[in-house]
């Protein structure tokens, strides 16, 4: 929420760092040739303003799900963050996205591990949600762990010690907010080298109120991007534009998946922001990704 905030301010300035020296190496290690994947999409699908965007003016709630699976290939699923789900809520939503095998689920931690724990003693916590994870099966895409606002460098070993004790098999990428992560340059390497060694991801969080967090530090063969925008205001299409040349340069290096959330300050701008930045990134790296079909533009 933070975040969201914080991308409604100083909308001209969003300049674009550029790429770490660990970040080139970590990809030039990472590299395959297999092709990228390429997962896009939204904060969650059940937005009421979508109704004759993309989802039918009548379509009843619940099957938003359904229809959103449809049109996007992945969601950060945050309704882990609020509330644990039992095996028959989850099949409940696995069931309706049964017609689209390649989609993804992305959860987040609950808050109870990331922000009441604090990683301290979250064991329980921890083993519970990973048992529930199963239930997704193949439709399981990477973790969110979303640290405070206050979660600063002084609690490194925290994470330190809670990521170690992960099971690692299902993809992680962290998202760090404190303004010390970045400002010291100390911290800031600890704690990207700690991610690199235990092959965690980042998340890199692009909002235009704090430039600061468009880190560009990949840690993995794998980025993990939440974009935020201002209910498309042009800065919205320049920010795009930049971050397809840079899909465009990790491609090159090596990159093996993308994971590219789009929010917006009113989350109904978000499937006019997707179909711009696909078609864009479709006709730069000459791919197809599916592009959300919108029944009207407004």
């Amino acid at each position: 929420m933070q975040l969201m905030i914080e991308s409604l301010k100083n909308f001209e300035l969003v300049p674009f760092t550029a790429d770490t020296d660990s970040t080139k190496n970590t990809l030039q290690q990472n590299s395959t040739e297999d092709p990228l994947r390429i997962f896009i999409g939204a904060p969650k699908w059940s937005e009421k303003n979508w109704k004759g965007i993309i989802y039918p003016v009548k379509a009843p709630a619940d099957q938003f799900l359904s229809l959103y699976s449809r049109q996007f290939n992945t969601v950060e699923f945050g309704a882990t963050f609020y509330n644990a789900y039992d095996a028959e809520a989850i099949s409940r939503w696995t069931a309706q996205v049964a017609a689209s095998p390649d989609f993804r689920f992305c959860p987040k931690f609950p808050q109870s591990i990331s922000h009441i724990c604090r990683l301290l003693n979250a064991e329980e916590h921890t083993a519970r949600f990973y048992q529930s994870l199963s239930d997704f099966g193949e439709q399981l895409g990477p973790l969110l762990l979303q640290l405070s606002d206050n979660f600063s460098p002084k609690s490194l070993p925290n994470l330190r010690n809670f990521l170690e004790e992960l099971d690692l098999t299902v993809k992680v990428s962290v998202e760090i907010r404190h303004k010390d992560w970045f400002a010291d340059t100390a911290a800031r390497k600890e704690l990207f080298d700690l991610l690199r060694g235990l092959h965690v991801g980042t998340v890199i969080s692009d909002t235009t109120g704090r430039r600061d967090c468009v880190h560009m530090e990949l840690t993995t063969g794998d980025a993990f991007i939440r974009f935020v925008g201002n209910n498309l205001d042009p800065t919205d299409y320049q920010r795009l534009d930049n971050w397809v040349e840079r899909i465009a340069q990790w491609g090159d290096q090596g990159l093996q998946s993308l994971w590219f959330f789009l929010h917006q300050n009113n989350e109904r701008f978000v499937p006019q922001a997707c179909v711009y930045f696909i078609e864009k990134l479709n006709t730069r790296l000459g791919i197809a990704v599916k592009a959300p079909e919108l029944i009207s533009g407004k």
